[in-house]
């Protein structure tokens, strides 16, 4: 990912980066999309320093990803009928998260949902469709992210844009085509 021209380390969905994202298919959507929200465990990781609109993450959230249910790709309080992801998870992967705008306004089901920056695992494991950053980048990204911003997922060139990026997650090099303008 590039953050005012710094290279961060990043992890993306084991299905690469595809222009035809699909719920469950592992995979990072391509496009042009706003940063929403920071929702964010206060015990963890404390308020974030953030001018991003801000959430605390209750054990009572989580989050739709049920195509058949009208609530798709939103937060929901628990319990919750449909498939869902609780967003208090015991590992620290969404001890900071910030929604981007992936199939939300208006959410079209089975498109994608639960697209997160979210804190990377510690080994550097694919996502299963996130952006994923180490924890000191994702506290210096969400100091610098300003309303209005937006992140810019893009696949690389090649003449079948649905095929998926590979990217060597165990080395952490930067995510090519990962940007936030």
């Amino acid at each position: 990912m590039i953050v005012d021209g710094r290279r961060l380390p990043c992890a993306l969905g084991r299905g690469g980066i595809r222009t035809d994202k699909r719920e469950g298919d592992g995979a990072t959507p391509a496009g042009l999309f706003s940063l929403r929200c920071v929702h964010y465990r206060t015990h963890r990781a404390g308020t974030p320093l953030t001018t991003l609109s801000r959430q605390p993450i209750l054990r009572s959230h989580g989050w739709c990803d049920d195509p058949a249910s009208p609530l798709y790709n939103r937060l929901v309080r628990l319990p919750f009928p449909a498939r869902h992801e609780r967003l208090w998870r015991q590992d620290r992967l969404y001890d900071a998260l910030v929604t981007i705008g992936h199939n939300d306004r208006p959410a079209r089901p089975g498109r994608g949902s639960a697209i997160f920056i979210h804190v990377m695992h510690p080994e550097g494991e694919p996502t299963e469709g996130c952006v994923a950053l180490r924890p000191a980048d994702m506290r210096w990204l969400l100091r610098r992210a300003r309303p209005g911003d937006m992140v810019r997922i893009a696949p690389p060139e090649r003449k079948s844009p649905g095929l998926p990026l590979r990217q060597d997650l165990r080395k952490r090099r930067a995510c090519a085509g990962v940007a936030i303008n």
